[in-house]
């Protein structure tokens, strides 16, 4: 009999929801359709409350970054906030009733919260199934992600898993197997790739444009004038910008697409030199499982931050907060057939993971008991032991 896994998120950054359906994908293509069960239990629980909640979320990491900064370094700090968490007795309730109903061998949480509620659980025998969190930020990690305690933690990179084990995480339980991503990443690695700038290609610019990123307009505009790239433009769900960006496009002499809302992110991702984007987790994730070095415009305060700091380590990219210095980096990652954008893809190699949910869900079979009857997954994985 094949295990049933059930995988929780939440819509509090696109990251979470990313992470869990690539893992839903990976356990699907082991075990069959339908082993991997996702939910959002603040959804499930009180969807109107959570929409509401959600929005104002939003509201905040982009029209008031500062104060959602006070917010993350107290969520890290309290000693408060645990037991708020534990106490959440309808969406506790919720995720009881489908743990019952769906028995799943083990949980995957791709967000903090959850271990707490899945520990209250457990303390009034209504959990007895190993549970595992999913890391889906890169070194400003906020504690809520280990004080709940878990089976183990998948983290995105060793900088993340040197940050938990120094907070005095176990390191036997944690693996760096890198963010889940959809797996047209590992699909498609040897079939999609970028001109080579060296041979006289012509360098191809992707620029996302999220919902309440500063300057998007004019930077659209000044991307679009110079035409020494090829240039891509994602404006979302916004048909004014489309428009506008639309118009400003016709007749430009290098070759020019603007998309509203797409899934061929993945595919834009792999076939453009570059991406300009806010340093969100899941579009971080991607563009380094695709080796597509990052301009970042944006940064919020928290979570974000660790992602950029990434990139800057491993110099991966650039940060460009204005329109001036987007231009700026392009030329110079571009100038002389690309010499620095080379660097840039050759520094993204050992932190490109596409096969990071295959190898997550290898992990996780591996780890349960024997009477769940699991067949291993034949994708060879890398644990912190491993990587370090």
């Amino acid at each position: 009999m094949n295990p049933r896994l059930l995988i929780l998120t939440a819509g509090y950054g696109e990251g979470h929801n990313a992470a869990a359906r690539a893992l839903v994908a990976a356990f699907d293509a082991a075990h069959g359709g339908g082993t991997a069960r996702l939910a959002d239990i603040y959804a499930l629980a009180a969807p109107r409350l959570n929409d509401i909640v959600r929005r104002g979320y939003l509201g905040v990491i982009n029209r008031a970054p500062h104060a959602w900064s006070a917010v993350y370094r107290w969520l890290d700090r309290s000693s408060l906030a645990p037991r708020l968490l534990r106490a959440m007795r309808r969406e506790r309730r919720v995720l009881a009733d489908l743990i019952a109903r769906e028995r799943p061998a083990a949980i995957c949480c791709t967000y903090p919260a959850y271990a707490f509620m899945l520990e209250a659980l457990a303390r009034r025998g209504q959990c007895d199934v190993p549970f595992f969190n999913v890391v889906t930020d890169s070194i400003s990690i906020n504690s809520l992600w280990w004080r709940a305690g878990a089976a183990g933690w998948f983290v995105p990179n060793e900088d993340s898993a040197a940050v938990m084990r120094s907070a005095g995480v176990d390191a036997s339980r944690i693996h760096v197997d890198g963010f889940p991503v959809q797996p047209f990443f590992s699909d498609y690695a040897r079939l999609l790739a970028p001109p080579d700038l060296a041979r006289g290609g012509v360098p191809r610019v992707l620029y996302i444009i999220n919902s309440g990123t500063r300057n998007a307009a004019e930077t659209a505009r000044r991307l679009l004038r110079d035409t020494s790239w090829e240039l891509t433009c994602t404006v979302g769900r916004d048909e004014t910008l489309r428009t506008e960006l639309a118009r400003l496009a016709a007749g430009r002499a290098a070759r020019t697409e603007i998309l509203g809302w797409t899934n061929e992110i993945p595919r834009l991702l792999m076939t453009h030199h570059v991406v300009i984007s806010k340093a969100g987790g899941a579009t971080t994730q991607e563009a380094l499982a695709a080796r597509c070095p990052m301009l970042v415009n944006q940064i919020v305060p928290g979570q974000e931050e660790g992602n950029y700091e990434l990139l800057r380590r491993y110099g991966v990219g650039a940060l460009a907060e204005t329109p001036e210095a987007v231009i700026t980096e392009l030329q110079r990652a571009f100038h002389g057939q690309g010499r620095v954008w080379r660097a840039w893809r050759a520094a993204l190699q050992p932190l490109s993971k596409p096969d990071a949910a295959r190898a997550i869900a290898a992990e996780v079979l591996a780890r349960l008991p024997a009477q769940a009857g699991v067949e291993p997954i034949p994708v060879p994985f890398r644990s912190a032991a491993a990587s370090a």
